[in-house]
């Protein structure tokens, strides 16, 4: 019985991982690696071992760095089952096409307007055919059930709070008579966080893998965070110009409109229009209200005393291209939220283009920016971007607001590891390298654990 480490070693996104049991090789995760263009340029390149010997892959949940490589996976020759929690099936839906049709139209792009020769032959990373033929492996199980998925590998799927399906994953491994238990946490939600139910406990577990993000920080409290966001909505009330919020499609966006909803009237949104410009965060909205299962008591409250989700009279879903465009003609009173949340891509772009120079405006940035994106050089503070190959001067108000974050924090991670009643091996992974190492000696200076950060290609053994 082995693990092996491959993607989310040297990086936070690109999660994969290897199991190898009894003969069987079992894939946690295929994410695509999200970045500068360099980084991006990884996911052509070939898989470190052959697709067609693994027998099954794991998902931890939907979010393209742990999925968007799955039909790339399967165009190179993987034949098995992906098991995955059940929403997370409807939510790959859309992220899996929408990958494959933004690879297609850059890859188009290139051939039409090419830079360099190879751009001439450019072929996307794989197609909505590829993505459909990934989807038809995808096998939905519930939180808390077991369920053997080949001969001597058992897994069970408890919530892990990050978004809507995510899942926190124990793993079985029996051969011979020697039983061994792995745990993967995907990404961990923080503690509190409006919709979803806390990350769930668990007792024991020979290894943990854990992801560390914001591994060296805390978050605002939530509070505060509210408070922020109130104030900076009632203070751009008055400075006659939009707020522009770049928005995860899954997770973030819905999260944004219940809060509004919640706070409509002590934020002051009536006076504004909002725009949910997204066809991704549109469809997966609507998924969201479809598994209230899955909410924590006050977003059940919250909808059944409402009837509806999310609970906005102002709000404007703008799936086309021209409705998109329309908004950019409004010069005042708008809240458009647009993907992508990193802004290295989508409808975003088009928006900071409008807005970015624009000093009665402001642009809120809710969540996680990877080096080398456009997002990260807002919140850094830059004052001249570029966006699409042209420079802007940053002139609108940027606010970061950290409470918000799908990811927990440092305590929210420690708080979750704690609750292994055992000292598990703890292995560091999903990280920028100096958050890692902060994180792990965290663990071991705080909790006692024995903690590691794994290279690439590393394995341990779990034998007798």
């Amino acid at each position: 019985m082995e693990l092996q480490f491959y993607g989310a070693t040297e990086r936070v996104t690109g999660s994969c991982h290897i199991l190898r049991v009894k003969g069987y090789t079992v894939l946690v995760d295929c994410g695509l690696i999200q970045g500068s263009p360099e980084d991006e340029a990884l996911n052509k390149e070939p898989f470190p071992f052959d697709p067609a010997s693994i027998d099954a892959v794991i998902l931890t949940h939907g979010h393209i760095d742990h999925s968007g490589r799955l039909p790339y996976l399967i165009k190179h020759g993987y034949r098995g089952a992906v098991y995955t929690q059940q929403a997370t099936v409807d939510l790959c839906r859309i992220l899996l096409l929408d990958s494959a049709s933004l690879a297609e139209r850059d890859a188009e792009f290139r051939r039409k307007h090419p830079l360099t020769r190879r751009d001439q032959h450019a072929e996307p990373l794989y197609t909505r055919e590829d993505a459909l033929r990934a989807l038809n492996t995808f096998t939905g199980l519930p939180y808390h059930e077991k369920q053997e998925i080949l001969p001597g590998i058992t897994i069970r799927f408890s919530d892990a709070g990050h978004i809507l399906g995510s899942a926190l994953v124990e793993v079985w491994m029996k051969e011979d008579v020697v039983t061994r238990k792995l745990v993967f946490s995907g990404d961990v939600g923080q503690y509190g966080s409006p919709i979803l139910n806390d990350p769930e406990t668990i007792a024991q577990a020979d290894a943990v893998i854990v992801e560390s993000t914001y591994g060296d920080r805390l978050h605002r409290e939530l509070e505060l965070t509210l408070a922020e966001i109130g104030g900076i909505i009632r203070s751009a009330s008055t400075g006659h110009g939009n707020i522009i919020i770049p928005a995860f499609s899954i997770g973030r966006s819905q999260e944004l409109l219940y809060l509004f909803g919640q706070y409509y009237e002590e934020w002051g949104l009536d006076r504004w229009q909002v725009y949910l410009d997204s066809p991704m965060a549109i469809e997966a909205s609507r998924i969201y209200w479809d598994y209230d299962e899955l909410y924590d008591k006050e977003a059940v409250a919250f909808r059944y005393d409402r009837k509806i989700m999310p609970r906005l009279k102002n709000l404007h879903f703008t799936p086309t291209v021209e409705q998109s465009q329309a908004i950019n003609a409004i010069k005042s009173g708008a809240i458009i939220i647009a993907g992508s949340g990193m802004c290295n891509g989508g409808r975003i772009l088009h928006h900071l283009k409008h807005h970015i120079q624009r000093p009665e405006c402001s642009l809120i940035m809710t969540g996680f920016q990877a080096e080398g994106t456009l997002g990260r050089s807002l919140v850094n503070g830059d004052r001249e971007v570029v966006i699409q190959g042209r420079s802007y001067p940053v002139k609108a108000t940027v606010h970061t607001i950290g409470g918000l974050s799908a990811h927990g924090d440092q305590k929210d991670l420690l708080r979750w590891i704690s609750g292994f009643e055992n000292k598990p091996e703890v292995f560091v992974v999903h990280g920028d390298v100096p958050v890692k190492k902060i994180f792990r000696d965290a663990l071991e200076g705080r909790l006692g654990l024995k903690a590691t950060i794994p290279k690439s290609g590393d394995i341990i053994s779990f034998g007798p």
